[in-house]
């Protein structure tokens, strides 16, 4: 959002190691977020949002935040966004009815969730989270299923999107969701247009071979339990158990929050070298969800010069060990899909 002129007023994050990641990124660039009151605690960056003072959050244009799906315990009771309470969705919407009852009505919430969330149980939390944003809230409601391999990283990442919207504030009736960046970095909004998207390669967000600690290349005992893991599963009829991509697979498998485990989801093939497989390097998975990082440079030499790579686009600073990098980058949004949707939402919404 920082990218199309926003300006971060107020942010709620309660992991402590993603706090460190998160303030050590954007202190420079958002001071006044980490401003302290007298007693040294925190005014505006939040860590439980169960307790949050709603008077002491600003006043904004848009809000964005993702949430777990869990069912919602009383679900279609009919009790307005009381149906969503101990779940983190009831606090977004919460906040919003609070600044509603102030006067002061968000124009734009900004959502993001998994693909599934869709037809969690059997389509009743969906059907809940649409009502609330509707008819208690009073927004417009679009949604769409995204996918990151379409906006210049190498990553078949599909992620479900809410873009929602106060129509006595905004400046259209409707929204058209950006599917995918062609080579020009203009948004495609049509499906049969896709086959322009930007090009990708694994390759794309790799370190160079002389880098790659000895530690990435896993064990033969390992590599055998991955491969009797899949076969297993397989058998059983379940898809889980690693995928391995070559360099020049045009994109590799969603990363998850749970990489640093052993890595199994996403390989990359070393057959050529004699070696077993190795895994993403922590650079290369926050390359993959399409940060700028500039660790030991690029394999591939053009890599640095493409679109998430740009001068003027921050870098981000790894401060954290491995395992919960891997942990927070499994855990993060795509960057160019939700830089394109901003863009989009100050064009289309936002702006005369």
């Amino acid at each position: 959002m920082h990218s199309v002129g926003g300006k971060c007023v107020f942010a709620s994050e309660w992991d402590k190691n993603a706090r460190i990641t998160y303030e050590e990124n954007y202190k420079n660039i958002e001071p006044s977020l980490f401003q302290k009151d007298s007693e040294g605690n925190y005014k505006f960056f939040n860590a439980d949002i169960n307790d949050v003072i709603m008077e002491n959050i600003p006043n904004f244009d848009v809000l964005c935040g993702g949430f777990p799906c869990q069912a919602f315990s009383i679900a279609g009771k009919r009790k307005g966004f009381e149906d969503t309470r101990g779940t983190l969705f009831f606090n977004i919407a919460a906040i919003v009815n609070y600044k509603i009852q102030q006067g002061n009505k968000p124009k734009i919430l900004f959502l993001e969730n998994v693909k599934g969330l869709k037809n969690h149980d059997h389509g009743h939390t969906f059907e809940t989270l649409l009502r609330v944003l509707k008819e208690d809230l009073q927004y417009e409601v679009k949604t769409c299923v995204l996918n990151a391999k379409y906006f210049g990283v190498p990553q078949n990442r599909e992620r479900l999107f809410f873009v929602c919207w106060d129509k006595k504030q905004c400046f259209s009736d409707d929204f058209k969701f950006p599917l995918g960046l062609d080579k020009n970095l203009k948004s495609i909004f049509e499906k049969d247009l896709l086959q322009n998207a930007i090009p990708t390669k694994v390759s794309d967000i790799l370190e160079p071979d002389y880098s790659i600690p000895d530690k990435m290349t896993i064990s033969d005992r390992m590599w055998i339990g991955h491969q009797l893991r899949k076969e297993r599963n397989r058998a059983n009829g379940k898809g889980f158990g690693y995928s391995l991509f070559k360099e020049d697979a045009t994109y590799c498998s969603t990363i998850s929050a749970r990489y640093w485990k052993d890595g199994s989801e996403i390989l990359i093939d070393q057959s050529q070298k004699g070696k077993n497989p190795r895994k993403l390097t922590p650079v290369e998975a926050g390359r993959l969800q399409g940060y700028k990082i500039i660790g030991n440079g690029w394999k591939i030499t053009a890599a640095a010069d493409n679109q998430n790579n740009k001068n003027k686009l921050p870098t981000m600073k790894i401060v954290v060990s491995d395992k919960e990098a891997y942990h927070q980058f499994g855990n993060s949004v795509a960057v160019p899909v939700i830089r394109t949707l901003a863009k989009e939402i100050k064009k289309q919404l936002l702006e005369e």
